[in-house]
């Protein structure tokens, strides 16, 4: 059985709000629908620009430089070994930047 996206985030962030899992499942069922898209590959420098351009500035609205970007999501990448769950993975950096707000949070 595969683990809920609340069970995989909350193994990084504890205290990961439920509201806040839902909201972030709400804004992206469509790209989860694809099991592809359900993971995020750190060794693919263009799901990486995706992940910095798109959610980062786009989504979040952070205005930090790329490379400062790049790091954030480096680190986030050491925090989860083995597969990547992109809701994990953007719980994560969301909750580096403090901008769970973005998603009621």
């Amino acid at each position: 059985m595969q683990m809920s996206a609340l069970e995989d985030i909350r193994k990084y962030a504890p205290q990961a709000e439920e509201s806040v899992v839902a909201a972030m499942e709400k804004t992206y069922a469509l790209a989860l629908r694809d099991a592809d898209a359900r993971q995020v590959s750190f060794s693919d420098p263009a799901e990486l620009k995706t992940v910095r351009d798109s959610f980062v500035k786009g989504k979040l609205g952070v205005a930090d430089s790329d490379a400062d970007i790049d790091a954030a999501i480096a680190k986030v990448g050491e925090q989860v070994p083995g597969h990547k769950q992109r809701l994990t993975v953007y719980y994560l950096l969301a909750q580096h930047y403090g901008k769970l707000s973005v998603f009621g949070g």
